[in-house]
């Protein structure tokens, strides 16, 4: 079957170097899809584990490698560097092998809408005011990631599906839910201020397409999830509509000749204040 094609593709939170990393995943997915335009929407190589411990194997090269030929084949490629990739920013600006990097990116979509681009952690307050505190947290998510590889092994022995016991256990923690919930409106807001029509961005690993009402107009909220728990994409077809891919479940669900979601259907949340 041959690439399902998009006008762009947007990936968040590859995490290339993390152990916890799904690079055989992303790899099929690249493989299944590709694009006019891809924008890596951060955290794509995760700085903060290598510098803990090296691991990169063959996989996370070669999804690196992937991406360049895509560039190679002729697609643009926007990359706007997360915190676990920080380093990326001192080469805002700068393009590497085809690929610009830029601190911020404002999108435009096939049928107008102007969204801004940015990974999010600027929105995170234990990593604007405590980067050491976000780090020991990162390190704590990395050892539960580790207990996601048994549940895995025992629902395919099983037959069922992926499911991350991580993002399971995020979801249900109370103050799990209200960080993202805020998080959530803060960028909902950022965008809003910035007077553009919505905000795409990553580093809560939750994927979302919804809209918010911030002074009566409605501002787009997309988050792209990531590629250790969700498996996921934010994909924007030909007529500028948006959609959350979930890799393997959207090249399962459902063949190339059916419809897409109407951009209507995003639902609508609650008035956004500052």
């Amino acid at each position: 079957m041959p690439p399902r094609r998009y006008r762009t593709l947007f990936l968040s939170d590859l995490h290339l170097g993390m152990r916890g990393a799904r690079a055989e995943a992303v790899l099929e997915f690249l493989r299944h899809h590709d694009a006019d335009r891809w924008v890596l929407v951060g955290d794509v190589v995760d700085g903060w584990a290598l510098s803990r411990s090296w691991h990169w194997p063959q996989e996370h090269n070669d999804v690196i490698q992937k991406l360049l030929r895509k560039v190679r084949a002729g697609a643009e490629m926007v990359y706007v560097p997360g915190n676990h990739d920080g380093a990326a920013r001192q080469f805002v600006g700068m393009t590497f092998g085809g690929i610009l990097v830029q601190r911020e990116w404002v999108h435009e979509t096939a049928d107008g809408r102007r969204l801004l681009v940015l990974h999010g952690d600027e929105f995170d307050g234990v990593v604007r005011l405590a980067p050491w505190l976000s780090k020991l947290g990162a390190h704590a998510y990395e050892w539960t990631l580790k207990l996601n590889r048994p549940v895995a092994a025992v629902r395919r022995k099983l037959g069922y599906p992926y499911w991350s016991l991580s993002a399971y256990l995020k979801e249900r923690t109370k103050r799990a839910v209200q960080y993202m919930a805020e998080f959530e409106g803060a960028v909902a807001r950022r965008g809003a201020e910035a007077g553009v029509d919505g905000v795409v961005c990553g580093h809560i690993h939750k994927p979302e397409l919804r809209a918010f009402l911030h002074d009566g107009r409605e501002v787009l909220y997309a988050n792209c999830g990531d590629w250790v728990e969700s498996c996921t994409a934010l994909a924007e077809h030909e007529d500028g509509t948006l959609e959350i891919l979930r890799w393997p479940a959207d090249l399962l669900a459902r063949g190339d000749g059916q419809t897409h979601p109407a951009a209507t259907e995003v639902p609508v949340l609650a008035e956004v204040t500052a």
